[in-house]
This record gives structure tokens, C-alpha cells and sequence, in this order.
């Protein structure tokens, strides 16, 4: 799809607010050097996003013998995001303000009979309400909800395509949330979340090309490519997951064979330990959020049963990851999600053993294989920021500013 001049000059206002959230306070000048745009644009950027009340003038700093260069910093108090990080087995829902520091948090459990839309719908909409009540945040100030949905989504059609764990097909999503929460909504998934949030304050941030492997119930591969989120024609990049790893092996949900999500999913990984020890009492039967939490455990207690199944688990990742090295060559990949968090350093260090045996050793050579260093949920965090990008598309069309501004652009 070809990009109009408002697309490019969201992504402009997008990219420069990005890297003053990062770098506050900041001046138009380091702002321009780093995002490679004109100091003229820089400054116009700058100043919508003033006027928005996104941004705040704090002050000079010297330049050298030329003219004080004006200061600003984002408006933390400017509005309010929400990310929605919606995962098989649970809702995790955090509330931001502009400088993406969290100011509220809400869990909802689901039971594997709770995967009815409706049922699903409910309890986003519930831990929604209960972020903005615990941060009283009044609804004006709340520039939209991001909402993080498993498996594929049309993102511009609000619409859940496919989530093979839970059998949806075509559900409307946004339609459904649109009757219970009143704020601007925007639908994508863990892949791209998990991505964004590493590009603003992870291990992706001044990378071009990084992959990051979100590693839950589901399995993916989050692309940044050129500094870029690689989305594909129908926002389904990075749908590793069930690419094949073994020709006619374990069944998965999407109806294929040898899916890489089959060996290297909590389930998957589930089944590791029941093959190597099916009595083991690491292993707790429809309970895959225990059972990982107990191998985490075993693991850092030296217990050799969880050992192996590390081991064995490290084996069918390292293969995949080869893979995915040798095809784009990147910078780093981050190990992401609430699956790598439990299983930690020891997956990592079998899983770098493992990716060297397979990898070609030149792209090898160039990439890194870290651990998500964002604490507590990378996916809300991203998601966050998919409301703040469609709030930013919405300049010219609603000024939120009540009162006059004062701007400088030296």
C-alpha cells in the first residue's frame, strides 16, 4: 500500500516523539541529528506536539558560542495510554502516562473455558475500568487503549482473523470492545508489541535489523527490519511459530504437523517433560503456567529433570532460531514473553549452544541472543505505544490544547 503525506508525517511525529520520550530533555537540533530530519521539520513536528500538550519547553543549554538551544521534554502528565496484553491463560492490563511510566495495573485470569469473545471482551473490559479508576485518570485524558491479541489480526479492520488456540475465526474485536469501552481502541498483536517495546527501551533500540521471539502459550517472531516493523502485506510477518521444524511431527491447533510452537510452547514444552519423566513432579497436568513457573525453579535449584528438559527444549529453539538467522541476518534476537522470563539464563545459555551448532557461522558472527531486558510486560508496554501512534495519526483533526502555548523553535 503506497503512503500518503500524512502517513509520513505521522511516522515523522511518531519518530520524534519516540526518541524525546527517550532522551528528555532534548534539543529540536539532537532531535533532527538523530532522527535524519530537517531542523525545520524537526521544529514544526515539535511544535504540534506542543500544542497537543504532549510536550513541555524546559529551559536552554549552550551551544558552543552560537544561541542558547531551547529544551523540551515530554509532557508526562499530557494524556494517558493503555496497553491490554491478552494471553491464553490471562489479561494483563497497565496504564501509562507520556513518558510510558506505568501508573496503574489490573490481572484477569482465564480459565480455558473463558475463551469465548464474549466472555474474553468482558474481562478487557473490566480490568480496563479498573487501571483508569485506580489512577483516576479522567476520561478525556485517556488518548486510546492498545490491545495485544494473540495469533492474526487485521489491525485496520479491528477484527481477530485467527488465534489457533482458542479456534476463533473472523471475530470483530473492536466492535465488541467499542460497547463497553469508551476510549479511541487499536487492535494488533503480541509479535508486533513485544517488537515496538524493544525498539523504545529494550534490546532492539538503535538496531535495524533485530528479531523478537515471543515464547508463551503461542509462538512468534517479531520483525524489525531497516529500523522498521516489518508487518507484511496482511499484518501476518513473523508467524514462525508454525513454520514446520519436524515433517509429520506433533499436531498443533493451526492443523499442521511439526510447527515450531509444538516443541518450544508451554505446551510443547509441557509435553518435553512428560516424555522425559512422566511422573516428574515438576510436571503439572492442565496447568501450563505452573508447570513452567516449577521447571523455572528446578532450574535455578539444579534439579536434573528440569535440566533435561531445558536441554531437549533448547535443541528444537536452537533449530529454529538457526533458521531465522541464516534467512535475515540480524542484529540481535530477544528472547521475549512470560516463557523465557521463567526459564531465564539457563534456556538462554543451552539455546546459544544450540543456535551455534546450526547457524552459518558469518551471520552467526553478527548476532546477539539476549533475554527481554524490559521489566515487567514488554507486550502492554507496545501495546501502549499502538494507542499513542493512532493518537498522533489524529493531529489536525482534534487539538486537545485549551490554553496558548508559548513556543521557541531555536
Amino acid at each position: 500500500m503506497k503512503r500518503t503525506s500524512r502517513d509520513i508525517r505521522t511516522a515523522n511525529r511518531y519518530g520524534v516523539l519516540r526518541h524525546i520520550v527517550a532522551q528528555s530533555p532534548v534539543s529540536r537540533q539532537e532531535v533532527a541529528a538523530a532522527t535524519e530530519l530537517s531542523l525545520a521539520t524537526v521544529a514544526n513536528l515539535v511544535g504540534e506536539l506542543l500544542d497537543l500538550g504532549m510536550l513541555v519547553e524546559v529551559g536552554y543549554e549552550d551551544s558552543d558560542g552560537g544561541r542558547p538551544r531551547g529544551l523540551v521534554a515530554v509532557n508526562a502528565m499530557g494524556g494517558a495510554l493503555i496497553g491490554v496484553d491478552v494471553a491464553e491463560t490471562y489479561i494483563h492490563v497497565e496504564l501509562f502516562d507520556l513518558a510510558l511510566t506505568v501508573l496503574a495495573r489490573a490481572d484477569e485470569e482465564l480459565r480455558p473455558e473463558e475463551n469465548d469473545p464474549a466472555k474474553v471482551v468482558a474481562h478487557i473490559a473490566a480490568a480496563v475500568s479498573s487501571v483508569v479508576e485506580q489512577a483516576d485518570v479522567a476520561a478525556d485524558r485517556v488518548l486510546g487503549v492498545g490491545v495485544s491479541m494473540p495469533g492474526q489480526v487485521d489491525r485496520e479492520g479491528g477484527v481477530s482473523v485467527f488465534a489457533p488456540n482458542w479456534d476463533w475465526h473472523d471475530v470483530p474485536l473492536l466492535r465488541l470492545l467499542a460497547e463497553h469501552i469508551p476510549y479511541p481502541l487499536h487492535l494488533d498483536n503480541p509479535l508486533r508489541a513485544c517488537t515496538v517495546a524493544e525498539q523504545w527501551f529494550g534490546a532492539a533500540r538503535g538496531r535495524n535489523d533485530a528479531v523478537v521471539v515471543n515464547l508463551g502459550t503461542g509462538v512468534g517472531a517479531g520483525l524489525a527490519l531497516g529500523g522498521t516493523l516489518h508487518r507484511g502485506v496482511s499484518n501476518s510477518a513473523g508467524e514462525w511459530g508454525h513454520t514446520t521444524l519436524i515433517l509429520d511431527g506433533r499436531q498443533c491447533h493451526c492443523g499442521n504437523q511439526g510447527c515450531v510452537e509444538t516443541y518450544v510452547g508451554a505446551p510443547g514444552i509441557m509435553r518435553n517433560l512428560r516424555e522425559l519423566s512422566p511422573d516428574s513432579p515438576l510436571l503439572r497436568p492442565d496447568d501450563q503456567t505452573a508447570t513452567i513457573e516449577a521447571i523455572g525453579r528446578g532450574l535455578a535449584e539444579g534439579d536434573p529433570v528440569a535440566a533435561k528438559v531445558a536441554h531437549t527444549t533448547a535443541r528444537y529453539l536452537g533449530a529454529a532460531l538457526a533458521d531465522l538467522i541464516n534467512l535475515l541476518n540480524p542484529e540481535v534476537i530477544v528472547l521475549s514473553s512470560w516463557v523465557a522470563a521463567a526459564l531465564g539464563e539457563p534456556l538462554l545459555a543451552e539455546v546459544r549452544e544450540a543456535v551455534a551448532v546450526r547457524a552459518l557461522r558469518r551471520p552467526l558472527a553478527n548476532t546477539e541472543i539476549v533475554l527481554c531486558p524490559i521489566p515487567p510486560n514488554p507486550v502492554s508496554l507496545g501495546a501502549a505505544t499502538f494507542a499513542l501512534e493512532g493518537s498522533l495519526a489524529s493531529v489536525g483533526l482534534k487539538n486537545r490544547r485549551t490554553t496558548p502555548r508559548n513556543r521557541s523553535t531555536a
